[in-house]
């Protein structure tokens, strides 16, 4: 079978990469190894580890959220992208990497203002924007570079 068939999803909950039919993807497949759902309806938390594996593994689009704690727009853009991960899934997966957790992340991909956003396809950047935006901006963003 090829990548079109089967593509990889990587794990919100455990971080392994699966194999999932494309024709399954709406069906709410869960993790081969933690038995987790592939698709949570939120936003991935990533870390160092995770990151790489998330961006690079998956076949999915993946859209990273760079954001901080003390960051306003970014606390504000949150329950909105949230939103956009619940209207996206399983055809975008969406993630969210605190830049002040992990700095040499966001510093290897030059984010010099939060929130940003960048979209990955198959372990490159796509695309990115910077700003808050709300759901409807934010799917309707991500579906024109996806």
């Amino acid at each position: 079978m090829n990548e079109e068939a089967s593509p990889h999803i990587v794990c919100p909950h455990c971080h392994t990469t699966n194999r999932v039919k494309r024709s399954d993807l709406g069906q709410a497949p869960d993790c081969g190894s933690c038995h987790q759902p592939l698709f949570a309806g939120a936003p991935v938390a990533l870390d160092a580890a995770s990151f790489d594996k998330h961006v690079g593994r998956s076949h999915l689009p993946v859209v990273v959220d760079f954001w901080a704690p003390w960051c306003g727009p970014c606390l504000q853009m949150a329950p909105a992208f949230a939103q956009a991960a619940r209207d996206l899934e399983p055809q975008v997966q969406l993630a969210k990497l605190d830049t002040e957790a992990h700095q040499a992340i966001a510093g290897r991909f030059g984010i010099r203002s939060i929130p940003t956003m960048i979209v990955f396809k198959e372990g490159r950047e796509a695309a990115r924007i910077s700003g808050a935006m709300n759901a409807s901006d934010i799917a309707r963003w991500v579906r024109s570079v996806s």
